[in-house]
């Protein structure tokens, strides 16, 4: 699984095409991209209606051939708006929605809050999609219902001050401590501080947060200005340091035993235990019975799959 941050330039102008500039900075790139990856897009990436905003995002995730979280856009909900997003899987269908729950600065007044709160399942990982300024609060994560393996930021970062860098350095030092604190990797997309807007400058933050590294150099990747980060993900590291952590006392949730063993087929409708003569346990996939891209027994724990449900 790899997990693909942008942060190409773009423009606050509705009628401006983004996801051309978004497909041109991942063309650029040239990642190769299967059904497992996701691709981030930033907060308010798109600010043509309701109808246009979904179908440019369908077939940027079908030609893709990956998952996408859509970034978010302004959907007009009575008075106010909603800043609102989707994540789609790679034949363009619906994983999911999600909103901001905390407006932030030139949104109060326009926009109220939102109530769904991004937690999705995208190839059977554990992903908690927060819009910008909503991943500043810590509040927010005690409303998940599990244990998030993916914290994805789809952001549009402001600055007040002169120059980019103490936005920057707060973003890399708060994603560093979620991380570590959740023990989740930490990806946001962002705009490039180039970028067309109508109010205060962006500070292009976008970066990847890995609580895994030993070394500090690497507990923060930022994404170039205009580029694209693409980060194999190793989410069995991942919980060996939830593993490592709890063993100490020092972790914010219980871990659970078969997830840690087995991984996604001790959820997934299609798994089923088998018990053989001599009392070895595997785990029978049954999309293998129609699927040749499934193995019959799949090697655990298994941390991510495209056929999960």
């Amino acid at each position: 699984m790899q997990l693909v941050l942008v942060q190409p330039r773009l423009s606050a102008d509705p009628a401006a095409d983004n996801f051309a500039a978004m497909r041109r900075a991942l063309d650029a790139a040239s990642p190769t991209l299967g059904p497992e990856d996701i691709v981030v897009l930033p907060e308010r990436c798109d600010e043509r209606r309701d109808d246009a905003y979904r179908a440019a995002a369908e077939a940027f995730a079908r030609d893709l051939g990956c998952n996408v979280v859509a970034g978010s856009r302004h959907v007009r909900a009575g008075e106010l708006a909603v800043n609102a997003g989707v994540a789609l899987g790679p034949r363009g269908e619906l994983l999911g929605e999600y909103e901001k729950l905390r407006p932030y600065s030139g949104e109060l007044g326009q926009v109220r809050p939102g109530s769904k709160l991004g937690e999705l399942r995208i190839a059977g990982c554990r992903v908690l999609v927060l819009i910008c300024a909503d991943f500043w609060f810590s509040d927010v994560f005690e409303r998940c219902q599990g244990l998030p393996d993916l914290v994805l930021v789809p952001a549009l970062s402001v600055t007040r001050k002169p120059t980019p860098d103490y936005a920057r350095a707060l973003w890399r030092h708060l994603a560093i401590s979620r991380a570590y604190e959740l023990g989740a990797y930490v990806g946001v997309s962002d705009w490039a501080c180039s970028s067309e807007t109508r109010g205060l400058p962006v500070a292009g933050a976008a970066g990847f947060a890995d609580p895994t590294s030993l070394e500090p150099a690497r507990f923060f990747t930022p994404v170039s200005q205009g580029g694209v980060l693409v980060i194999p993900l190793d989410l069995e590291a991942l919980w060996a340091f939830r593993r490592d952590r709890a063993a100490r006392g020092f972790f914010w949730r219980p871990i659970d035993p078969a997830l840690d063993r087995v991984g996604l087929c001790a959820e997934c409708q299609h798994g089923r235990e088998v018990v053989s003569s001599k009392g070895s346990r595997f785990w029978l996939c049954r999309r293998s019975e129609h699927d040749p891209r499934f193995p019959k027994y799949p090697r655990l724990p298994k941390r991510s799959c495209f056929g999960y449900e």
